[in-house]
């Protein structure tokens, strides 16, 4: 990935491009790393600011990482930062986060972009205690998340592997899916209205094209792109078509604030 340090201040970890444009905050899933983001990351780097939080589901000071807990962290990171209009894009968990912090924050929020969320039904590995100690049940269930299992690569096998075998990471994963299960967002999401974009994976499992349907449905302002023989990642399965779908999305998005600026000039 490119040569970008992890920052850090008090609890926050988290990488940022400085590109010229506004933030484009990132928001990752359960098993999500700053690695899953990697095609977004480059592609926007220079003409935006990229900015991908570390969400604290595994160490931090959250005591229970909650869905709602992880929608204040974000908060007050960007808070913290001082940003004051955003595009936000989450996958998966982020996802869920995403819809929850722009309800939260609707006047910093310019445009949403979910990938696989989760917040109406998704199957998971996080909804049970994982299995521990066996391998290759985590290597069959990360290639599960992708169309082409080659795409889970053994890094990413390895890394959510020793994440499950340490215990207080594993009950940290069960309590966050737990919640997310229990928080359906389906009567909340009227109140998002800001432009939506909804790129989903023809082939998702986790969270299939019916759950990127009710979404469209539920989003008043909304944009659907299904990506063929793609799994639960658009972004890291087809970064070329995931990128150039987003960019012609955020320029339109950015065409559209230029032109209300310039009528209310």
């Amino acid at each position: 990935m490119m040569d970008l340090p992890l920052k850090e201040h008090e609890d926050f970890k988290y990488i940022e491009t400085g590109g010229e444009g506004p933030p484009l905050l990132l928001l990752h899933g359960l098993f999500g790393a700053l690695s899953n983001f990697e095609g977004i990351i480059e592609h926007f780097s220079k003409e935006m600011n990229v900015v991908v939080p570390l969400l604290p589901i595994f160490e931090g000071n959250l005591k229970v990482p909650t869905v709602t807990a992880l929608v204040e962290y974000v908060s007050d990171f960007v808070n913290w930062k001082g940003y004051s209009k955003m595009h936000v894009l989450g996958n998966s968990l982020g996802g869920h986060i995403s819809i929850l912090f722009t309800l939260a924050n609707p006047e910093k929020v310019l445009s949403v972009t979910l990938t696989g969320s989760s917040g109406l039904f998704e199957s998971g590995l996080g909804s049970t205690f994982p299995k521990r100690g066996d391998y290759e049940y985590v290597k069959n269930k990360c290639e599960a998340i992708f169309y082409d299992p080659a795409v889970a690569k053994k890094e990413l096998v390895d890394e959510v592997y020793d994440t499950i075998n340490d215990r207080i990471k594993a009950l940290r994963i069960v309590w966050t899916a737990k919640s997310a299960l229990r928080q359906n967002l389906a009567d909340k999401l009227q109140g998002i209205k800001v432009p939506t974009l909804l790129v989903w994976g023809k082939h998702d499992n986790v969270t299939p094209p019916e759950v990127a349907y009710k979404f469209d449905e539920l989003i008043a302002d909304t944009r659907l792109i299904f990506v063929e023989n793609c799994g639960h990642a658009p972004m890291m399965e087809y970064p070329e078509q995931f990128n150039e779908v987003l960019a012609n999305f955020l320029l339109e998005v950015e065409n559209k604030k230029g032109e209300v600026v310039s009528h209310s000039a």
